[in-house]
């Protein structure tokens, strides 16, 4: 009994000395907390000013480089524009072209001023190299150049690399004939390239500067991507977030006008003038400085300026993250210098209750031994049930290790069940099925979706085919997951399919012979066009199921001709419009022919449609666009161009260019422009004018009725 009360009492004072130190403790640890953050939130106010002033000195560096570059183009056209001798010939071109009526080719002057701009041009950076030739051999405006026009705005001469006029650019002609200088606000031009421009009114020589002595004007255009947005770096910079960017306010919404640091290209964003964002407070409070949202949402420390000669603003901020690290990681110090202090005081208060721990611990490990054996046991279960299975099963962690394997899995591997547990996949097979099959399985777990693919695995019995799908188990994370592998052997039933579709394709030569020999005018056609077809499709990038489909629907497309009379399929009079009817109808009749038919293809679908029309004018549903299957649109383009360059009984066969002509003229109206130009494309590029010259040979051994 004296020992139970000693206990008691030990324990009591035990209590109470654990009570005290905690309480110490805390009070040691409130008061550091509280100085600490004092300390620490004087110190981010002053590197928040430190920032102020450092954002707002690079604000000032790229803001005066910015107007520096735009008085320079200003400077270069308007030395142009005060050229004495551009005056003259201006005036003198304005006169024999307006007065006298005279082309600008038959005026001298024209020529000079055509080399000055060209030269002034290249000197002044309002010149962009020429473009490659493109393979339709099409001619392209240019990006940038310097024109020269009349008082009305009408174009006179320009440099070789000058883009067309636009409202933007008669816009800027219209503020110019005020007399004064004005500007083109950049724009996306050709290519949606960065583009802006400059007007400078020309006026007669000697004359007072008055809007009424104006002859014309000097535009000049250039790209910005290589000019302006350089001067926005900052030299130097190495910090990580910042980011230094142009905007203009556009009605209620701000323009961001320059690449941005996520990798949006210039003009590509607009968001709403909110003054909670960056970009929003710098345009209302041009010089302020603020912590603001940019615009990805992130928080950041911002300033910037007002660009003198342009309605455009300067930002410059970085992420209060970034920023701030210093700060954060001199609270993070002293908090740790704290927390060793808690840990020392809490070992004593640990190693008290050591020794309940240590009971625990035991504990702890008899369950521990409890639940290995209910584990083991389980496992021996799902080895008697998998086992039993006709297929392989496996599971893998997350670093491609087996965990489990039934027999069959562990037979594939040439191992038994216990050597193969710890293995590596990439060890249990040859090194390319290793690598197919780790593809997968990472495929898997970054999608945490099964997945399903075929892979050939090479045996002693030969060559085999495994159907192989892998299962994510349980939610996983970043860092990969175990995942259920099922292996099943599916090379028969390859080998079946293999086998049916090679009695489908007899079948189809069959069938194709046949029509041949009843229209000797359209004998091979099938096959013609179902070889322009597949060459188009390859041509689009199309996938192997599309190319299956116009492969076999274009061999198959005059089966419904054996309804139509064979005097009619070789009458060399004009058809009339009933017998153009029958034999339009024929391809309907192919489809239903064709419509029982199991060839895991959409092939009576695609013959259906093939007198459909992109514009929705064809037939028999009015389908139109990308509501017209692709092999429909591609067998459409096939058979027409066959069909033209090849002889009929009532005509001789079109010439190659002729056909291609008429097709392009059909564009956008009955052909889809994808298809025709991958055709036109094979024939110039690809050889496909000699290799289908042939088509337009007259069949031969006709027999005459």
């Amino acid at each position: 009994m004296s020992d139970i009360i000693e206990e008691t009492s030990t324990r009591k004072r035990t209590y109470k000395i654990l009570s005290v130190g905690a309480i110490a403790l805390a009070s040691v640890v409130i008061a550091g907390v509280w100085g600490t953050l004092s300390f620490v939130n004087s110190q981010r106010e002053r590197d928040i000013q430190n920032w102020e002033v450092q954002l707002g000195i690079v604000a000032d560096s790229r803001a005066a480089d910015v107007q520096r570059w735009i008085t320079e183009q200003k400077a270069a056209v308007l030395s142009l524009a005060e050229n004495e001798s551009l005056q003259i010939y201006l005036t003198q071109l304005v006169i024999e072209t307006g007065d006298n009526g005279s082309k600008i080719t038959d005026v001298p002057e024209a020529g000079y001023l055509i080399n000055l701009l060209n030269n002034q041009a290249v000197i002044s950076g309002f010149w962009e190299p020429e473009e490659p030739e493109i393979r339709a051999n099409v001619a392209r405006p240019g990006r940038a150049g310097i024109a020269l026009t009349d008082a009305t705005g009408q174009l006179l001469v320009s440099s070789g690399s000058m883009p067309p006029m636009n409202p933007a650019i008669r816009a800027g002609m219209a503020e110019a004939a005020n007399g004064v200088a004005a500007i083109i606000d950049i724009y996306e031009g050709l290519d949606g390239e960065p583009t802006m421009g400059f007007v400078q009114p020309v006026y007669s020589i000697q004359n007072e500067g008055s809007k009424d002595d104006i002859i014309g004007f000097i535009v000049g255009l250039r790209t910005v991507r290589k000019s302006l947005f350089p001067t926005l770096h900052q030299p130097g910079d190495t910090l990580e977030t910042t980011d230094t960017y142009l905007v203009r306010k556009s009605d209620k919404l701000i323009d961001y006008i320059s690449p941005l640091g996520d990798g949006t290209d210039a003009l590509k964003r607009k968001l709403t003038a909110d003054a909670k964002l960056a970009a929003a407070f710098v345009v209302e409070n041009p010089g302020s400085f603020a912590a603001r949202s940019n615009y990805l949402g992130d928080e950041v420390l911002v300033t910037g300026r007002a660009i003198s000669g342009a309605p455009w603003y300067l930002v410059r901020s970085i992420t209060t993250i970034e920023a701030l690290a210093e700060s954060k990681q001199r609270l993070n110090t002293m908090l740790g210098v704290f927390l060793l202090l808690i840990i020392g005081v809490t070992g004593t208060v640990i190693a008290v209750w050591r020794h309940g721990t240590s009971l625990r611990a035991a504990e702890l490990a008899a369950k521990y031994k409890e639940t290995a054996d209910n584990l083991s046991e389980r496992t021996e279960f799902l080895k008697i049930v998998t086992d039993q299975q006709p297929n392989a099963i496996a599971v893998f962690d997350k670093d491609d290790h087996y965990t489990f394997a039934n027999k069959m899995a562990a037979d594939d591997a040439q191992m038994n069940q216990t050597e193969i547990i710890g293995r590596s996949l990439l060890t249990a097979f040859n090194k390319d099925v290793g690598n197919q099959l780790k593809e997968i399985l990472d495929r898997g777990r970054r999608e945490k979706e099964i997945q399903s693919e075929l892979v050939h695995v090479q045996t002693e019995e030969g060559d085999r085919v495994w159907m192989s799908e892998f299962v994510p188990l349980g939610k996983g994370d970043e860092h990969g997951s175990e995942m259920l592998g099922v292996f099943q052997d599916i090379t028969e039933v390859v080998a079946e399919r293999e086998q049916r579709e090679k009695v489908l394709r007899s079948l189809v030569r069959t069938l194709v012979a046949f029509l041949d020999r009843r229209d000797p005018y359209s004998a091979n056609q099938s096959a013609r066009v179902a070889e322009v077809a597949i060459a188009i499709s390859e041509e689009l990038g199309a996938e192997d199921r599309i190319r299956r489909t116009v492969d076999i629907a274009g061999n198959l497309m005059n089966l419904g001709k054996i309804l139509v009379p064979p005097e009619l399929l070789t009458k060399t009079e004009n058809l009339t419009d009933e017998e153009k009817a029958i034999i339009r109808d024929s391809m309907f009749a192919s489809a239903d022919l064709l419509e029982g038919v199991r060839f895991d293809l959409p092939v009576a679908e695609a013959l259906r449609q093939l007198q459909e029309h992109w514009d929705g004018s064809g037939q028999p549903r009015g389908l139109k666009e990308e509501a017209i299957s692709l092999p429909a649109r591609i067998l459409l383009v096939a058979n027409d161009y066959v069909g033209m360059v090849s002889a009929r009984a009532y005509r001789p066969a079109l010439s190659i260019n002729r056909a291609l002509s008429i097709l392009m003229e059909g564009t956008d109206k009955k052909y889809d422009r994808r298809p025709v130009s991958a055709l036109i494309n094979y024939v110039e590029n690809k050889g496909g004018r000699e290799d289908w010259a042939h088509f337009s040979n007259p069949p031969e051994n006709i027999e005459e009725s």
